[in-house]
């Protein structure tokens, strides 16, 4: 699907990508569907809340320095700004990098519900400006300000003529998707169209989406040792550098899920190559994508160089741990990218998939095609498994839980993990990105879980003096029984 810069408004995933948010089934059933285009979202008849795709964009977004954001929202939706801004400081400090970066709101109320708030938004962004010199302000809308109308475009235009910096808009609105993902590609979108100039010459570098850049001194020396560069997109970036990503040698990625809107319009307006194979976890993901960077940007000799020399120093003690792990069943439960690619890297340890619950699924991405890992995982795994798309329903995990009783549960968000443990199974969050990285990390990973289950005495204790809300009856239920057909 062409991805179109001239407009402030994009495509919602549901519509580019055929992206669901319920389905039961099989991995090899979910690569079928994905490949012919038959895969139809099946709608919940109950369902807990999920996150927002307003609130992926104000936390993606801030990490570029020295900007300004205001949600033109009421205060709510503003709430998580000091934890959010909390974070990145930290990370620029790690690095030690000034960080500016503010988030305002403009707190809308109910008569700005009936009146509208058009004029506080002006004022908001003069005074913003006044008070902070940003690089930029970037203003991202909310279900408030979309339901009523506001025309946040025509107050943009106009402040960005009063003002020297660029004053862009982000249209997030929650309620238009499903998918927190979205609001990844709507931060995407602002860059790609308001921020990305064209090349001035082509650069020695290779543009690398990440979320909180945690392996990038690994990262640089790897890239060091191909002698190219490489510039990691949004954590502690700055305008003036995105502004040239148009010049990269390649894009590549941490996550799917994460790039595609970025890497595939970087492709298509600039002629930038995007990356698309399966994500650097464990070590088929790593040589499989790191010979296709080499083959890209013509360093193949380098790259097998460098592969040489790790899986030398690695794989012999990989080799050693995956003894002790062999047979464990595990139940994950991630983003969509991330829970198919770390499934891979659990099949790699020797150990067993028991269930994947995806938080979204995207039936293909930006490129037409379907997602790479759901692909490669249903030809390569050695038995089909069962995958449900849960969208970060906590019920449903402690079901499956139940009915699966892995010997380990492995999730991308927090509070998942909390309710495994109480239930009695050893869990680990994944919050670190690179957690399975290449070798040094997935063999790190291995021993991260090989502690967690050796010693199960705290989980045991606390699940025996833990009374959990769910009854036998709601345990009994099957996953297929909780949706309604498919749509």
């Amino acid at each position: 699907m062409t991805i179109d810069l001239n407009s402030t408004t994009f495509g919602k995933r549901e519509e580019r990508l055929g992206s669901v948010v319920g389905y039961v089934g099989t991995i090899k059933d979910l690569a079928s569907q994905s490949r012919c285009g038959s895969l139809k979202d099946r709608g919940r008849c109950f369902s807990q809340s999920s996150s927002c795709d307003a609130g992926c964009v104000l936390g993606y977004i801030s990490h570029i320095r020295d900007i300004a954001i205001i949600n033109h929202a009421p205060s709510g939706c503003t709430a998580g700004a000091s934890s959010v801004l909390t974070n990145q400081t930290q990370l620029a400090s790690k690095r030690g990098l000034p960080y500016n970066t503010v988030i305002l709101g403009t707190d809308m109320n109910e008569s700005d519900t009936i009146f509208g708030a058009t004029g506080t938004l002006h004022d908001t962004i003069l005074e913003t400006y006044r008070r902070y010199k940003p690089e930029a302000i970037f203003v991202t809308t909310s279900c408030v300000s979309g339901i009523i109308g506001e025309d946040v475009d025509s107050v943009i235009a106009e402040t960005g003529e009063e003002l020297p910096i660029p004053v862009v808009p982000i249209h997030c609105e929650g309620f238009k998707s499903k998918v927190w993902a979205t609001g990844f590609d709507a931060a995407d979108h602002a860059i790609l169209s308001r921020i990305v100039v064209p090349p001035r010459k082509k650069g020695n570098f290779v543009n690398f989406k990440n979320f909180n850049e945690s392996a990038r001194d690994d990262i640089v020396e790897m890239f060091r040792a191909l002698g190219v560069d490489v510039f990691m997109i949004y954590s502690n970036t700055t305008l003036e550098e995105l502004s040239h990503v148009s010049e990269a040698l390649a894009t590549i990625a941490i996550c799917g899920t994460l790039a595609s809107y970025l890497g595939n319009g970087l492709e298509q307006r600039y002629g930038v190559p995007y990356i698309k194979t399966i994500n650097p976890l464990g070590v088929t993901g790593f040589e499989t994508w790191f010979r296709d960077i080499g083959r890209v940007i013509g360093k193949e000799a380098e790259v097998e160089a460098y592969i040489e020399r790790e899986r030398a120093l690695y794989l012999p003690k990989l080799e050693e741990v995956k003894k002790r792990l062999r047979g464990l069943r595990v139940v994950l439960g991630m983003g969509s990218s991330f829970a198919f690619q770390v499934a891979r890297v659990i099949q790699e340890l020797d150990m067993e998939v028991a269930y994947i619950a995806s938080w979204h699924y995207d039936s293909r991405y930006d490129d037409g095609n379907p997602p790479p890992h759901v692909q490669y995982l249903a030809e390569h795994a050695p038995r089909d498994f069962d995958v449900s798309v849960a969208d970060q329903q906590n019920f449903e995990i402690l079901n499956i839980l139940n009915r699966y009783k892995p010997d380990l549960y492995l999730a991308r968000h927090p509070g998942t993990t909390v309710w495994a443990v109480k239930q009695g199974v050893p869990a680990i969050f994944m919050a670190d990105e690179y957690m399975s990285f290449g070798y040094k990390r997935t063999l790190s990973f291995a021993y991260t879980i090989l502690d967690r289950i050796t010693n199960r005495s705290f989980e045991k204790n606390l699940s025996s003096r833990i009374r959990l809300p769910y009854t036998d009856w709601w345990y009994r239920q099957e996953s297929a029984s909780l949706y309604e057909e498919a749509r």
